[in-house]
């Protein structure tokens, strides 16, 4: 029970650690955790899942990767869909059995399987899967379509490639006793149909009753969780491997029936998936075993390359083929195809299976799945930033800014950080209040930033930081609590708000933004000051003209504001945060003006880069 309860953890910190890393240091987190599980196992024997776990590893496993699935169908929403020109549709159709037999032919030629085990690889490889594609869009600056098209893939392909696999070897196994490929396709649609419709049924019935309330709020997650892994082993004993469609089905219908809970949930869904994506990445990898290496033939190394360079851009270009989608983002589609270990723990699953059959060649199945996985991963983790730079397909830089609410300040804020080339755009819901910054030549979006729709009219990809600096101070709270998931609660700040968290009369930090400048401006403190016509001021630090000096410098009554990094990061002063400024950095500070000094608010980029 101590060594289980030792392995757990050492999992954890592994896998979380490998997270971390590669947050850190822009590595893909998929190649971190397969080298962490791999030092953890086969080469230190440190843990070792199936001396630890036994016959509940494969169970294990099996309901992770259910729940990634079904996170992962949460996430997608028809309205994306629509995005992608039908792509997704046609990979489904065209470029799953157009993959199969481009990989069976691979299998077969290059890597010298018999047909049968050709096949039924084949069918393994068809897709790639959402413990691996997941995070490595995480960490890529993709562009949203190709982004779209690959997350979309990976989750609703995945069931499919696991259906390939059963096809294949449930006709191998019936085919002794006189069974048919039409038996057997017959038998596996149907079990399909029903799994889909569980799935589907399950998901009626969790959108009708949350609703109503008749499920308590501190229940819902829990529900959800115990109705995902039931549907998931119900589909698995009408017909093994239905399950993972059960849940997908699931998963992608209740995330289109509009579900006001889904909000609440999904924090803790989010979470639950990176714990379970970094524990099976790390359980698995260390359950490779590295005998299997000395079976390594150099045949294939050509199959690794023909899987790489010809089966899958193949596959996608002749299924994307007459279609709307750009020939750059064909191509970046096309290379990125990585394999995660869970087909390692399902080739090794039918080896054994096979070699009951008869079928010598099922012990190799191990060893080349173990070389797609390690391959794929580096290939395509390491390359994918690089290639989508090349082919001029990745998203907005990471470096805007987004105000929320136009006024005269946030105009003369968004003209200030214009100075320093940063994207800036306001956002209001007023087209009046826009016109200003229309005027200034700044970017603008008009709409209800709270609204629903924001998500999809909106990318907030492009935002380093978000200030809210409208009127109403709870107002601005509210936009804050609600983006901190998405822009980092680090990187949302607010006008007012700063308050006493042990006072019941004001809001807690919990739910507010970060008060911009130290001493916590309220609208009505910047009203008054802009009135008395406080102007903004720029100071470079240097190693001459250190940040103590800036300080010294200040007007009587003046705050630092926010600090630009050299790198183009920007943080804010606030009353919780005191950023250090470093030689090459640019303080910004807002203070009285001093005579004759101009406004620097209203000065062009031309005369800040002749200053």
């Amino acid at each position: 029970m101590e060594q289980q309860a030792l392995v757990f953890a050492l999992i954890g910190i592994l896998g979380i650690g490998a997270q971390w890393i590669a947050w850190r240091t822009g590595w893909p987190a998929i190649a971190l955790m397969l080298a962490a599980g791999v030092l953890a196992g086969p080469v230190t024997g440190l843990v070792i899942p199936e001396r630890t776990f036994g016959e509940l590893l494969e169970p294990m496993v099996s309901v992770a990767v259910a729940l990634i699935l079904f996170e992962g169908g949460l996430s997608l929403n028809f309205r994306e869909l629509r995005k992608t020109e039908g792509a997704v549709t046609r990979l489904g159709v065209i470029g799953v059995p157009l993959g199969w037999v481009l990989g069976s032919l691979a299998c077969y030629y290059v890597a010298g399987l018999v047909w049968p085990v050709a096949i039924l690889f084949a069918g393994i490889l068809v897709v790639t899967g959402p413990t691996v594609v997941l995070p490595l869009l995480r960490q890529s600056n993709i562009a949203p379509r190709p982004r779209a098209i690959l997350k979309w893939e990976a989750i609703v392909n995945d069931p499919i490639g696991a259906l390939c696999a059963v096809i294949t070897y449930e006709y191998l196994r019936r085919s002794g006793e006189g069974g048919t490929l039409i038996s057997v396709l017959a038998s596996l649609l149907g079990a399909t149909i029903v799994a889909g419709l569980i799935g589907y049924l399950v998901a009626k019935a969790i959108a009708w009753a949350f609703p109503r309330g008749h499920v308590p709020e501190y229940l819902k997650a829990p529900v959800l969780l115990v109705a995902v892994i039931s549907t998931f082993v119900l589909s698995n004993l009408i017909q093994q491997e239905t399950g993972l469609l059960a849940v997908t089905v699931m998963g992608i219908a209740i995330a289109n029936m509009r579900l006001d809970s889904l909000r609440d949930i999904h924090p803790f869904k989010e979470n639950i998936t990176v714990l379970l994506i970094s524990g099976v990445f790390v359980l698995l990898s260390a359950s490779l075993n590295l005998d299997v290496l000395r079976q390594f033939e150099w045949r294939f190394i050509a199959f690794l390359l023909a899987l790489l360079f010809l089966v899958r851009p193949a596959t996608v270009l002749a299924s994307l083929a007459f279609s709307k989608i750009p020939w750059k983002e064909r191509l970046l589609v096309a290379w990125i195809a990585p394999r995660g270990v869970v087909a390692v723990a399902v080739s090794g699953l039918f080896a054994l299976r096979l070699d009951q059959l008869g079928y010598g060649d099922g012990s190799i199945l191990v060893t080349l799945s173990f070389s797609v996985v390690i391959a794929t991963i580096i290939a395509h983790g390491f390359s994918i930033r690089y290639v989508a730079r090349w082919l001029g397909v990745t998203g907005a830089p990471q470096k805007g800014l987004l105000i929320v609410g136009s006024t005269s300040w946030s105009l003369s804020l968004a003209r200030q950080l214009s100075q320093f080339d940063l994207p800036v755009m306001i956002a209001d819901n007023s087209w009046q209040r826009l016109s200003g910054a229309r005027q200034a030549g700044i970017s603008t979006y008009h709409g209800e930033i709270l609204a629903e729709a924001t998500d999809e009219r909106l990318d907030l990809t492009q935002f380093q930081v978000l200030v809210a600096t409208t009127d109403n101070e709870a107002y601005n709270a509210l936009v804050c609590s609600e983006f901190a998931p998405d822009i980092g609660r680090d990187s949302v700040y607010q006008l007012g708000g700063m308050g006493d968290d042990e006072d019941h009369r004001s809001l807690p930090e919990a739910l507010r933004g970060r008060a911009m400048f130290g001493s916590g401006h309220g609208v009505a403190e910047i009203k008054e000051r802009e009135a008395a016509g406080w102007t903004f001021r720029k100071t470079r630090i240097s190693e001459q003209f250190n940040f103590a000096d800036a300080q010294a410098a200040l007007s009587d009554g003046a705050d630092m504001l926010f600090v630009l990094r050299k790198d183009g990061k920007i943080r804010f002063f606030t009353h919780a945060s005191r950023p250090t400024p470093q030689p090459g950095d640019v303080v910004v500070s807002y203070g009285p003006s001093r005579h004759g000094e101009p406004d620097t608010s209203r000065q062009s980029p031309q005369k800040e880069a002749n200053a």
